[in-house]
């Protein structure tokens, strides 16, 4: 009988039975070293059924066993078990691995050699660095006659990194030493900053280098080169040309340090596109071998991604009060890890005019409005989805003279039979007078179904189609002093943040002329707007008496 077939058959035995599961553990001790693909996932698998049993006291040195294991082949299992012995409040890993451990397998697949490049953006504050610490020390001990090279922006960034690394390998808080028995510290150097592992060499583990330390004939990197926040801010992130001279930085001095088969992570906050993570990435956009992973603070619902266990990470409220301290683009691009270029961007916040209520508006105990001040018109245009993560873009503008009340809209990229009836259900509601569609691909077939079931709803909007043929980045620019000039958009404090509203600010707000825009929706709905009233403008009759 085979291993595999003995390991399967004791799988379907009575894993209740210490001396079953403990008879599968030694199976892998026995296997390792002609099968390590077999003995990994056999005790992968010890590892969960004792963990249910643990507070049986041999269930749980099992478990631990099997943690032991693991850890020399498998990151999750090594953070875990080299802090054991930590009290809970102080560990690291088990209180965000929830949260943290597709990133940690991310990882692991790069030192595994199934990825050559990943990055990694996440807000400052969320164990990005102490998690590339650990990666670090998993690999010196894994590889200890393999020179790493990690580096930032400045020297504390890359002092952190020594220091933190230097605390694992040798603090016996940590029990790495028991992974890698083998390994022993042979000299390190704070000055320096390296740590060297197992035997004397010219190039040592682990140097740690900011990029304006100087890198030349310090060392070579073979295994796992770190690139940790190599942009320093915002003051660097708003001049390209202190951003090339970066990109020169990392290409002539980190990238160099390289030899062939050596792995890159690269941590950050996103600042730029022009950043180096933004510059890779569209090098890379294609390759299968490299990963760019984007961990923003809030999720699509407005949630908090990194509220960890023991209350050592940020709950939804403490983004929330980020986001009202800082301007929009900075919350963007260093908690939302959405990089934004400034001088790019067409619409400012504080161009934008703003209002509370509708003229003349009153509202019942339950905050809807029941009156305002009749306007001269209540109008709406379609700018509808497409294919893919297209939007459908509905602005409903309550026109004052010369000012649009921009009141509610449609912003979602939903299924395209509830934005029809989201379609309906928004002109009915407020009375839209007039709505024009855009008629191209998909909106003739739109604009007709939500004719018929605005009728069905008691409406008496009057939809119109217009085939839009001109370039839309020109359409977009040209109409743009139109849309700051005469539309009015909601006060901060009268929108949700989960709401189609505050959707339909973020995607204004965040179109650039810098660069790459993932949806230009938004500002093109609303040039669409800014043409529609101009083309009924344009028709109006003007009577005056002749001149004599």
């Amino acid at each position: 009988m085979t291993n595999q077939e003995i390991i399967e058959k004791l799988k379907k035995s009575d894993l209740s039975a210490y001396q079953n599961l403990n008879m599968l553990f030694e199976i892998c001790l026995n296997v390792l070293d002609n099968d390590q693909g077999l003995a990994i996932k056999t005790c992968k698998f010890v590892k969960n059924e004792a963990a249910i049993r643990s507070t049986d006291m041999k269930f749980f040195d099992l478990y631990n066993k099997c943690l032991l294991f693991l850890a020399p082949h498998s990151f999750d299992e090594y953070m875990l078990y080299i802090e054991k012995d930590r009290e809970p409040q102080k560990r690291f890993w088990k209180p965000r691995r929830k949260i943290l451990l597709p990133t940690a397998k991310d990882i692991q697949a790069l030192i595994d050699d199934e990825l050559d490049l990943l990055a990694i953006s996440m807000p400052p504050g969320s164990g990005k660095s102490t998690l590339e610490i650990f990666a670090l020390t998993w690999v010196m001990g894994k590889f200890p006659d393999m020179p790493n090279l990690a580096s930032a922006h400045a020297d504390k960034l890359t002092r952190s990194l020594y220091d933190g690394a230097m605390q694992i390998i040798t603090d016996p808080e940590y029990l790495w030493s028991d992974v890698f028995p083998g390994v022993k510290l042979e000299s390190q150097n704070a000055k320096d900053e390296t740590i060297n592992l197992k035997s004397a060499k010219r190039f040592k583990t682990l140097t740690c280098r900011s990029i304006d330390g100087g890198l030349t004939g310090a060392t070579r990197c073979e295994k796992l080169l770190c690139a940790d926040d190599l942009c320093s801010g915002i003051e660097e992130a708003m001049s390209k040309d202190r951003l090339d001279k970066l990109w020169e930085k990392y290409t002539n001095d980190l990238k160099s340090r390289k030899k062939q088969g050596c792995k890159e992570l690269h941590i950050a906050t996103r600042w730029s596109v022009h950043d180096v993570i933004g510059r890779l990435e569209r090098m890379y956009e294609n390759d299968p071998r490299a990963k760019f992973i984007v961990l923003p603070a809030l999720n699509e619902n407005g949630e908090s991604n990194f509220n960890y266990d023991h209350g050592v990470g940020f709950d939804t409220q403490y983004f929330e009060d980020m986001r009202n301290t800082l301007d929009d683009v900075s919350f963007r691009c260093l908690f939302m890890n959405q990089p934004i270029e400034r001088e790019g961007l067409l619409f400012h916040e504080d161009e934008l005019r703003r209002y509370f209520d509708l003229p003349g508006a009153g509202y019942d105990a339950n905050g809807n409005l029941i009156k305002f001040n009749e306007p001269d018109a209540i109008l709406g245009i379609c700018d509808t989805k497409d294919t893919g993560k297209d939007y459908e873009f509905l602005p409903v503008a309550y026109q004052y003279g010369n000012d649009f009340y921009l009141e509610d809209c449609i912003c979602d990229n939903g299924k395209t039979e509830m934005l029809d009836e989201l379609c309906a259900s928004i002109l009915v509601k407020h009375k839209v007078k007039a709505c024009r569609f855009e008629s191209n691909n998909a909106g003739g077939r739109t604009a007709d179904i939500v004719n018929d079931l605005v009728k069905q709803k008691g409406g008496f909007t009057h939809i119109t189609k217009r085939f839009t043929t001109s370039n839309k980045e020109t359409k977009i620019i040209v109409n743009s002093p139109w849309v700051k000039e005469h539309v009015l958009f909601k006060d901060k404090t009268k929108y949700s943040s989960k709401s189609n509203y505050a959707k339909m600010m973020y995607f204004l707000l965040s179109y650039t002329m810098a660069g790459k825009n993932k949806n230009d929706d938004v500002p093109d709905g609303l040039a669409q707007l800014a043409m529609f009233v101009q083309s009924m403008s344009a028709g109006q009759v003007r009577i005056f008496q002749r001149p004599c």
